[in-house]
């Protein structure tokens, strides 16, 4: 069977391949949009974190016999806990200032975390093999559907979806929200906005992480791999609009099943497919597709 000329198998497994893509868009994009909604914050080293995610569970398994299962739980907390140091220590003192200092300071800590990783492992990818519970496939009839893959759109989705229903509708988001608008009078009712805030920021880049422990076994672990896809994850934001969680969840699966369906049809321009499009939502809607016109 085709469709426009193209076989329906063919079609079905670049359509799979956008939506696992869209997925890490997803949520590398959710994690920037609760940064920069919360904290008002342009996290540009998030790419890093999602490489060091990535790294830490290839360094478990291969130095540590530490199963993906558990560093599906300890690469995040590890990588969470380094973006508290790095809230503490450093991004504290931009709050009040332009965003463009933010930009910047992040921007030096992914130039030194990639060079970092490089002098110890070069710019070759490390391979990192599927668990074996979701190893193989699944014939679906109309195409052959890897396991593996099914789980990281079933687990990035799941994840999205609670970080999304935590922030927007229930009491601990609206804390989070309020004491980003008017922290004094939230700190009047006993709350902890420093802290509320060092947390939040260390849960944006845990996100991160988990998305690069699931990405190891699809893609090979070097430390050039969170640059080669932050410049596309920033575009999602920008497209779904700054800061709205939905809009970045939404936008980023949109965009990574349009990018599939285009390396079907005119596969040139798969690569740029998602900055065409950025160009026209911001023409026609500035603040992006889901976010707040001033």
């Amino acid at each position: 069977m085709e469709i426009f000329g193209v076989p329906l198998q063919a079609m079905m497994s670049q359509l799979l391949l956008g939506l696992v893509n869209g997925s890490f868009y997803a949520m590398l994009s959710l994690g920037l949009a609760v940064i920069f909604g919360l904290l008002n914050v342009i996290n540009f080293s998030h790419g890093a974190m999602y490489m060091m995610g990535a790294f830490l569970a290839w360094m478990g398994l291969s130095y540590f016999d530490i199963s993906y299962w558990a560093m599906l739980v300890i690469a995040p907390l590890i990588v969470g806990l380094f973006g508290i140091v790095i809230e503490k220590t450093m991004l504290r003192w931009l709050y009040k200032l332009d965003h463009l200092y933010g930009l910047l300071l992040t921007f030096g800590i992914t130039l030194i975390m990639e060079g970092v990783f490089r002098s110890f492992y070069g710019v070759s990818g490390q391979p990192y093999a599927v668990p074996e519970l979701l190893s193989g496939a699944t014939d679906l009839g109309f195409m052959i559907l890897p396991n593996y893959r099914a789980w990281v759109v079933i687990a990035s989705l799941s994840v999205c979806l609670v970080t999304w229903f935590v922030i927007e509708k229930t009491k601990l988001g609206a804390y989070l929200r309020a004491g980003t608008e008017n922290p004094k009078l939230v700190e009047a009712f006993g709350i902890n906005v420093p802290l509320m805030v060092t947390l939040t920021f260390g849960f944006g880049v845990a996100l991160a992480g988990f998305a690069g422990v699931l990405a190891a076994p699809i893609i090979q672990v070097s430390p050039l791999m969170g640059s080669n896809l932050i410049i596309v994850v920033f575009a999602v934001v920008v497209i779904g609009g700054m800061g709205s969680i939905m809009g970045s969840i939404l936008t980023g699966l949109a965009l990574g099943v349009i990018e599939g369906l285009t390396r079907v049809f005119y596969p040139e321009g798969s690569a740029t497919v998602v900055f065409v499009v950025m160009v026209i939502v911001l023409l026609l809607r500035p603040a992006g597709l889901f976010g707040k016109e001033k």
